[in-house]
């Protein structure tokens, strides 16, 4: 019988998926290390098992003994399911930024969590760090894992990730592409992969993806680094130096927006059926950068973080995504006044005494279904077709009637010089937006205007 003792024995061993739809012919092959197939659900189950099993043998974590840990929730989760297996007690603290499906997953297998403020300095007593530490101290019979010092965590990814990459490339990986997090992975698995190439006498190229915030990159270059900002990518990334990140393996760090991650995510599931966080998105974006610079022939092999189900009320829900922005166009693709210029196209205005039949004729005329209104007081104002059909076939006005008695406030306004990101946020309330610039009508934006510049502008960058 082919049997495992436990859940703990099935970690590892997972998968290489070739990515076949996100990939364009001038970029390297990308191979996707299924991490997502764990037990758990994560990278992350590699480290937190081999730091059970290495506190277990140093005696430092004993029968009925409680594990301790600060975590974004994939490290908690691979821990809590060893507690669960081993007999243990576990407390983490993880922050609040994290997804309540995360929050939920803990405490399914048991673990008792403690949700912290995210924007706490980690140094704060109150930060998810120092609450762990608490805890540990005043908890008898505590483990603090400690996943950002601790040096098995590292060791796990070069014992057992980096040999499974080498061997089912035959050796012939050209590129690792992982996530900055403790930097346990891109460590231990960039260590062992640099060896190995070395002792067959050429080079591979170590990249790690990285939000825009954290202070890896500027880390990486400059050996210091500037105050770090918010970003909403979970489990990447940090504001803090950590023991476990080994930078003489990484060759670059390469910064991605939490947009361009979360889309990432996206369009891996949709397209190559790999459902993944948002994590993963960012690996995946700088895969494909890196794919790009390696070319035809080479050979990329990126890290699956952890799987989407944990994100379902975040990166794929619609309505999260619309409300935090990252359904709206880039911010690097232009301003209003640019789309203006591109278009070309004249507004067409309607005075307040004009009657209903005569607006309709120029409406009809022009190809519009809108028309903004000028009294040439400042009182701007629309009118819209939907307005005189209702007004009409209400009987409360004929089409005699001026456009006075029927036009709405102006609503949907936007400035000029504002970018085309905020475009998107109108249109969600509004049929089209107006671009208004020290009390004048500039022009009349719609949804296919905004469509076209975009294609317009994308085969222009190709």
């Amino acid at each position: 019988m082919k049997v495992a003792e436990s859940v703990i024995d099935l970690v590892g061993s997972t998968p290489l998926v070739r990515l076949n739809n996100i990939v364009e012919p001038d970029m390297a092959t990308v191979y996707a290390k299924m991490e997502n197939l764990n037990p758990s659900g994560s990278v992350k189950d590699r480290m937190a098992i081999n730091m059970v099993k290495q506190a277990e043998e140093a005696g430092l974590l004993k029968p009925g003994g409680t594990i301790v840990e600060s975590t974004s929730g994939n490290t908690g989760l691979g821990l809590a399911m060893a507690a669960a297996v081993r007999g243990y007690r576990c407390v983490f603290t993880i922050p609040d930024k994290m997804s309540q499906e995360k929050i939920d997953m803990l405490k399914s297998y048991g673990a008792e969590v403690i949700v912290t403020e995210t924007a706490l300095d980690h140094h704060h007593p109150d930060s998810y760090v120092e609450v762990a530490k608490r805890v540990a101290r005043e908890t008898p019979g505590a483990f603090y894992t400690d996943q950002y010092s601790n040096p098995h965590n590292p060791e796990a990814h070069y014992l057992t990730t980096g040999p499974e990459i080498w061997e089912d490339t035959d050796g012939k990986i050209d590129s690792l592409v992982a996530g900055l997090g403790t930097g346990g992975t891109i460590s231990g698995t960039g260590k062992y992969l640099k060896e190995k190439a070395a002792e067959a006498g050429r080079e591979i190229r170590v990249v790690g993806p990285d939000p825009y915030g954290s202070i890896y990159k500027e880390a990486h270059e400059k050996g210091e680094w500037s105050e770090p900002s918010l970003y909403r990518v979970e489990g990447i990334g940090h504001d803090f130096m950590v023991d476990t990140l080994d930078f003489s393996v990484i060759d670059e760090v390469m910064n991605v927006s939490d947009r361009d991650s979360f889309l990432m995510a996206r369009r891996l599931a949709r397209q190559e059926g790999i459902l993944s966080g948002g994590s993963t998105g960012t690996v995946f974006f700088g895969a494909l950068q890196e794919a790009k610079r390696q070319g035809p022939g080479k050979i990329v092999v990126a890290i699956v973080c952890d799987g989407g189900d944990r994100y379902i009320s975040k990166v794929f829900n619609d309505e999260w995504m619309r409300d935090m922005g990252y359904f709206a166009p880039d911010s690097h693709l232009g301003t209003v006044q640019q789309l203006l210029d591109a278009r070309n196209q004249e507004v067409a205005f309607a005075g307040p005494e004009d009657p209903l039949h005569e607006v309709i004729a120029k409406m009809a005329s022009a190809g519009i279904s809108q028309m903004p209104v000028d009294s040439g007081q400042g009182d701007l104002r629309m009118i819209e077709e939907l307005d005189i059909l209702r007004a009409v076939a209400s009987e409360e006005h004929d089409l005699n009637d001026s456009v006075r008695d029927i036009a709405r406030p102006l609503e949907g306004r936007i400035r000029p010089d504002d970018d085309l990101s905020h475009l998107q946020q109108i249109f969600e309330q509004n049929n089209v937006a107006v671009v208004v610039n020290e009390g004048r009508v500039l022009g009349i934006i719609n949804k296919i205007d905004l469509l076209e510049f975009i294609n317009h502008h994308s085969r222009q960058t190709v």
